[in-house]
């Protein structure tokens, strides 16, 4: 299936920061809590995120990430997630996490 720039265009991919991070035990599988600031603009929003192999929560605040900002929320247990933290699946499919390369500001659109 192909889509249309226009289409590729109303995904709202920002840098965000992590804020904090704290366990997630109530989860059906192994997550963590997240707090990701996006700047003054969307401030910080919550998320959670199923990334207990490579991150442990104390490494993560400070750690720059690529979020979908612009989905509704979504309830997940008791967390209400209000952004899509990205990523990709390794060889043995756990989630490594999309970062940019290079240090950019918070609330960066992708393009």
């Amino acid at each position: 299936m192909t889509i249309s720039f226009d289409e590729f265009m109303k995904v709202d991919i920002r840098v965000g920061e992590i804020a904090r991070a704290e366990p997630f035990p109530e989860a059906r599988k192994p997550a963590v809590k997240l707090w990701v600031d996006f700047g003054p603009e969307l401030g910080v929003k919550k998320s959670s995120a199923q990334i207990t192999k490579h991150y442990d929560v104390d490494g993560l605040p400070g750690r720059k990430v690529l979020a979908v900002v612009n989905f509704p929320p979504r309830q997940i247990g008791p967390v209400m997630s209000e952004v899509l933290v990205l990523g990709v699946p390794d060889d043995e499919g756990e989630v490594v996490l999309l970062t940019p390369d290079k240090d950019v500001p918070i609330g960066g659109r992708m393009y």
